[in-house]
């Protein structure tokens, strides 16, 4: 069960979750690194706090996602595809797919009373 985003409530995360983000955070570390970029400039690049940054390497899972694939796309950490063009293939098979999906799911309600 998901908890409020409140700051004083700890939200529950899957262990290979947390690893994941984990390892996000050091490929995206490291390619800084290799970039000879510090934490402030790679920051800047992005455009957040100094403190988020290091929060995005350390692995913390509250980041926003977008801030984290920003940061790993400018120092070159592949997330998905290597070439934009692929990327963009796979972004339009994903769009033709959930457009044959039903728009929402809805459960079966048992609840049928058929006791006459």
């Amino acid at each position: 069960m998901a908890t409020t985003s409140h700051p004083s409530i700890a939200r529950p995360y899957s262990r290979y979750g947390r690893d994941a983000v984990v390892v996000l955070g050091q490929h995206i570390r490291i390619n800084r690194i290799e970039r000879k970029l510090s934490v402030q400039e790679l920051a800047g690049r992005v455009g957040i706090s100094r403190d988020m940054m290091r929060r995005i390497e350390q692995g913390d899972p509250r980041c926003g996602i977008g801030l984290v694939f920003e940061a790993a796309t400018v120092v070159g950490v592949t997330l998905f595809e290597e070439d934009r063009n692929d990327l963009t293939s796979r972004m339009t098979e994903q769009k033709e797919k959930l457009h044959l999906l039903p728009k929402a799911i809805h459960k079966h309600r048992s609840g049928v009373k058929d006791d006459f």
